[in-house]
């Protein structure tokens, strides 16, 4: 097969935000899940991937996983803090980006890029990138 030497270029932008709230300890991709973003008809490129928490947060875990169709895998785990929030104080966030250049995850078509928080606590999932179709 004759590898592509044309590069290609993200064509649609995407931004597509996902709340979870119910707790979920599992790893293997069982349980509550939040769907964030589907890969399009070619494919997407997640270049960032915010986490916003909506209230107080205790210590525990958000995880981000890429179903496949047959697998959920999980891809990161982004620890939480312990926050109380107030006029002073802003909610727990964190942010997964690569600085290289390169996209955080490529999403296959039909590919599902999904969130679960380990405690119930409220979380928004916010994935920025493009769609190459």
């Amino acid at each position: 097969m004759a590898a592509n030497t044309n590069p290609i270029f993200g064509l649609v932008p995407v931004c597509k935000t996902a709340q979870i709230s119910t707790a979920n300890t599992n790893r293997d991709g069982t349980g509550t899940l939040g769907s964030v973003v589907t890969g399009a008809a070619d494919g997407t490129r997640i270049d960032r991937i915010v986490i916003k928490a909506s209230g107080t947060t205790t210590a525990g875990m958000v995880r981000i996983f890429v179903d496949t169709g047959g697998t959920i895998v999980l891809v990161a785990e982004i620890p939480v803090l312990a926050i109380t929030p107030s006029g002073t104080i802003k909610t727990f966030e964190a942010e997964l980006v690569r600085y290289d250049g390169l996209p955080w995850v490529v999403l296959a078509s039909g590919q599902v890029l999904k969130a679960g928080t380990h405690n119930a606590e409220g979380f928004n999932i916010t994935a920025h990138g493009s769609d190459y179709s």
